[in-house]
């Protein structure tokens, strides 16, 4: 039997599905979450979680087969010496996909794919400053 053996081909040629699957997971490495259509996300995981299993051990093989997709230098070291060694106790599973609705023009599925330790920053830390200050100055009276 020939299950789950196939992917999608996202009505594109080779070269541009590729070419956007690398772009893609660059920029999941990059800003560590995504805005994408489910089908785009679906497929850019396969690849994501490929290299992020290659970077929880940090090896010139590794780092070679890994260069091979990601051609950012930056992106590509941030990848073995940051997310890597964040995802060392994981067995697999390192992205999440959420859901946000449909896309005003052609109605397509929109979703998030993010790293499933990605923090959101909500800038409490910045709202939470003044407030500590005003409790200090009344303690200070």
């Amino acid at each position: 039997m020939n299950h789950r053996s196939g992917f999608n081909a996202l009505s594109r040629t080779t070269a541009h599905r590729r070419a956007m699957s690398r772009n893609m997971v660059t920029s999941l490495f990059r800003y560590e979450r995504i805005t994408t259509t489910k089908s785009k996300a679906l497929e850019v995981r396969k690849a994501a979680e490929k290299l992020i299993t290659r970077a929880k051990e940090d090896t010139v093989h590794n780092r070679r087969q890994v260069a091979k997709f990601i051609a950012d230098e930056k992106i590509l070291n941030k990848l073995f010496t940051e997310i890597g060694p964040r995802m060392k106790d994981r067995n697999g599973g390192y992205t999440r996909v959420l859901k946000m609705g449909y896309r005003q023009g052609d109605a397509a599925d929109v979703v998030i794919l993010e790293l499933v330790d990605y923090k959101l920053d909500d800038g409490s830390s910045e709202k939470e400053a003044p407030k500590a200050k005003k409790a200090a100055k009344k303690e200070d009276k």
